[in-house]
């Protein structure tokens, strides 16, 4: 098994790529070991010292590092547990353990809404997933859109810019109702 790493634009990040699928569908989010006990892979991934945060995608699995810690120390420790765990035939999460992808609102905003998350679906995911992370619509309130940022995109000091030049200016271009973009705190 050969598992290739890609730099985010988190320096606290790093990306690994195991050339096979890691979720059949969504994605999964531990930002504490405590968290992972759902995730057998985020669990192994968590007995490295210095990991503070796993992100599980389609074929990708992210992890975020203390300042502290050294990639070139860490690394080698994080390939070997992903490799263990593609070698055991685990799945990467017990059933039950998936995470919703967008919450749900009805109301005199549900066409809006619906547009929001098609745009954020068709345009904003991808592009984020290329970098290790993930933005999820959380809510619509008043003009302001509220977004989820999770794996590299969490605590990514680009992120504001990404919110705001990037995501904001996106959504305003396209539905006129939407005044600004709000990050949120799981």
């Amino acid at each position: 098994m050969f598992i290739q790493t890609e730099s985010t634009p988190n320096p606290a990040t790093l990306k690994f790529l195991p050339g096979q699928t890691v979720l059949d569908s969504g994605a999964a989010d531990f930002t504490a070991a405590a968290e992972a006990d759902k995730s057998p892979l985020a669990s192994r991934i968590f007995a490295v010292e210095g990991v503070t945060a796993v992100f599980l995608g389609g074929d990708f699995v992210t992890v975020t590092k203390t300042d502290q810690a050294d990639w070139n120390h860490l690394k080698p420790a994080i390939l070997g547990a992903i490799m263990e765990h593609f070698q055991s035939g685990e799945p990467a999460l017990i059933a039950g353990g998936e995470q919703a992808a967008h919450s749900d609102q009805d109301g005199p905003d549900a066409e809006i809404v619906r547009q929001i998350k098609e745009l954020l679906d068709t345009r904003v995911r991808p592009a984020v997933a290329q970098d290790g992370g993930d933005i999820t619509f959380y809510g619509f309130d008043k003009g302001i859109v509220y977004l989820h940022m999770k794996g590299a995109c969490a605590g990514c000091p680009s992120s504001t810019m990404t919110l705001k030049m990037g995501i904001e200016n996106l959504l305003r271009h396209y539905i006129p109702e939407v005044v600004e973009v709000r990050p949120v705190a799981a």
